[in-house]
């Protein structure tokens, strides 16, 4: 029998403590055995002495490169995973989710490497004055956390639980363990076995746990950070660890909830936001056999629609084809274990005792191409409960298999009462297209859920759907649903990173981010910075301009030119009750004679103006007034070449700072423009 192995120390080693067997969950067929009994203090070790030190001389551009590239290698070889997330019970779409879903992850978050500096550290924000004279201020910085990921994962969902939280660590600069659930680590082993083959991650920076990792939370430090999905009690027993609690050790939870769908007064029958909420829920229920921390648990119906509901979604339920995945037409496979199928039908028999059966049988289905006894199948389960505020325990009691309770309401105030009862939940839906009902329940559920999806005819085709988080958004949810946040883009990264407030002069602030701060010191010898490549330009580098004389012939000329003819600009006898006192130059007017003052006109290094940041207008310049430029090299980002033939090149932040008689600043931007390397190799 095959042994499948964890991932320690830079080697593949079976373990040598007590022994898992692992089964194929369609024919029930044991397929290998898993064992860990390893040492944690020495895995935690290597990758903080090993694998942390590796990323963190990575800047976020060559970070984020590295997840692309194993995104683009993982892609190339994605169809050999399919075979194996078939004996985890996944039909194609399941697998396709996991799998493809996870891949997915690590493209979104490699390309937020453009939303960083070229560094090893990220600056956020702006700088905070902290003086009148502005010799002294400050700022924040983040730096990675010199610990490592501990991720605890659930057995649903067995590549994207895995891929979407270490994209985020990757991306900070923090090696990530990996505690896959027993019972389907067969396919992360798989996944990890090719990442690691692949040979693009630094060494020490993944390694895998397929056995059991208990105790491996008595050796977490201070600067580690350990994210749990699964079971609420399971994450509640965790978060209380002692370990966690001495070292003060951040600790993410991500638990399964009952969600809910809530269908809108307004999508009666015949209607296509009413078909749209019964196919949405039937997905819900029957995707991944119902195992998802997201899926439908609560069908929230106005009390005039539960019986059409009740029948429109037992036809659909009882149109889907269950059985071996493998088989053309399938369309939900198996729970992903004996063991799940007895804890879903214990379950399902106490919602039993306070609700009734409306659709499903412990029994009576068919299965296609695969034996009900052997494979760990169920059918769907739908229940209707007439009382829901009475009658609790559908809010109570989470069956983590393909089961949802149907339900009454009066008011759109009794469906928000509904939807809180699940005292926290990773997701809601409402599908309506009367925007008033949504902005009321938005508004009224939001403190309670951590996202909620507005479906209707409009965005439909496109949506993603209730049941899939986004890279880019957060995924977590309060309460029962544990509290925490992954993903959400920027956000998620942070989770890994130590935010440190800085302070003192504007030229040491200046030094340490390497992003030029109002007030250091500027640098104004040598050529104009048009002049200079890529390289050679310094933060600090900058250019002080000629001045020019605004006139009335130039805020006319403008207006003509641009067709701005505010009133503010062109006729002074509008300007009571307002701030000007004559007619004033246009914004843009000031901002395009400061390109006229700071460009170096003759072809160079410069290739392009990339776009325009942060503009604001601060200081009313009239007729009469002269207004100078003082142009300085505020940030640097090494660009990737798209191929061999590409230019090398980079991006360099100007600030453009347009000054009046007095010194006073009229105007404040930053400039991006691209510039070639000198080195084209």
């Amino acid at each position: 029998m095959r042994k499948y192995e964890n991932y320690a120390l830079g080697n593949w080693v079976s373990g040598n403590g007590n022994e898992t067997v692992l089964h194929n969950a369609i024919t029930g067929a044991e397929i290998g055995i898993v064992s860990s009994g390893l040492d944690f203090s020495s895995m935690m070790e290597y990758a903080r002495n090993v694998g942390g030190p590796a990323l963190r001389k990575l800047t976020f551009q060559q970070r984020g490169l590295m997840l692309k590239q194993l995104a683009l290698h993982l892609h190339s070889v994605k169809s050999k995973f399919y075979p194996v997330s078939y004996q985890t019970g996944a039909t194609k779409i399941d697998s396709w989710i996991d799998i493809e879903g996870g891949i997915g992850n690590l493209f979104a978050n490699a390309s937020l490497r453009r939303q960083f500096p070229d560094q090893y550290f990220h600056v956020e924000g702006s700088a905070a004055p902290l003086s009148k004279n502005g010799t002294f201020i400050g700022h924040h910085i983040l730096v990675p956390k010199q610990g490592v990921a501990i991720h605890i994962n659930a057995f649903n969902f067995p590549v994207w639980g895995m891929l979407e939280k270490i994209a985020v660590n990757l991306m900070a600069g923090v090696p990530a363990i990996v505690k896959a659930a027993t019972l389907t680590s067969f396919l992360t082993e798989s996944m990890v076995r090719e990442i690691i083959e692949s040979d693009i991650l630094p060494k020490g920076s993944l390694q895998l746990i397929c056995g059991s990792a208990r105790g491996i939370l008595d050796h977490v430090d201070s600067e580690d950070v350990v994210t749990f999905t699964g079971s609420a009690d399971t994450g509640k027993m965790l978060k209380s660890h002692q370990r966690l609690i001495e070292k003060a050790v951040p600790f993410n939870m991500e638990a399964d909830s009952l969600n809910c769908s809530v269908l809108g007064e307004d999508a009666v029958p015949g209607t296509a936001e009413f078909d749209i909420f019964i196919k949405e829920v039937q997905k819900e229920m029957t995707v991944k056999a119902g195992q998802k921390c997201t899926a439908v648990r609560r069908v929230i119906v106005p009390e005039k629609l539960i019986e059409d509901v009740q029948i429109a979604l037992g036809q659909r339920l009882s149109k889907t084809t269950i059985g071996d995945p493998s088989i053309e037409g399938v369309r939900m496979g198996s729970l992903a274990g004996k063991s799940q199928k007895k804890e879903v039908l214990e379950n399902i028999n106490k919602l039993a005792n306070s609700q009734e059966i409306v659709f499903g049988s412990e029994e009576s289905f068919e299965v296609v191409g695969a034996s009900k006894e052997k494979g760990a199948f169920v059918s769907p389960f739908l229940f209707l409960n007439s009382y829901p505020f009475k009658n609790l325990d559908c809010h109570d009691i989470e069956v983590f298999g393909p089961v949802a309770t149907i339900m009454p309401y009066k008011d759109v105030n009794e469906a928000i009462k509904l939807a809180r009862l699940g005292k926290g939940s990773l997701v809601c839906s409402l599908v309506t297209n009367n925007m008033k009902l949504a902005e009321q329940f938005v508004l009224g559920a939001s403190s309670m859920h951590g996202r909620i999806l507005i479906l209707n005819e409009s965005c439909a085709k496109e949506s993603t759907g209730h049941g899939s988080p986004m890279p880019l958004l957060t995924h977590g949810g309060p309460g029962r649903a544990g509290g925490g946040e992954e993903m959400g883009g920027i956000r998620g990264i942070k989770h890994y990173m130590q935010r440190t407030a800085i302070q003192g002069h504007p030229s040491t602030i200046t030094a340490i981010t390497k992003q030029y701060q109002i007030g250091a010191k500027q640098n104004i010898d040598g050529p104009h910075v048009f002049r200079k490549y890529f390289e050679e330009i310094q933060i600090g580098d900058t250019v002080i301009t000629e001045k020019h004389l605004v006139t009335l012939d130039n805020i006319e000329e403008f207006a003509e030119l641009s067709g701005d003819k505010f009133y503010a600009h062109m006729d002074e006898n509008s300007l009571d009750g307002t701030i000007f006192t004559e007619r004033v130059a246009h914004g843009y007017f000031i901002m395009s004679k400061a390109a006229g003052l700071f460009v170096d006109p003759p072809k160079g290094p410069v290739l392009l103006n990339y776009g325009i940041d942060e503009c604001r207008f601060t200081k009313p310049v009239y007729p009469g007034m002269t207004i100078g430029v003082r142009f300085t090299a505020k940030e640097k980002i090494t660009q990737e070449k798209k191929d061999e033939n590409d230019i090398a090149k980079g991006i360099v932040k100007f600030l453009v700072d347009v000054y009046d008689d007095e010194n006073d600043t009229v105007m404040l931007a930053t400039i991006l423009t691209m510039v070639k390397m000198k080195d084209q190799s």
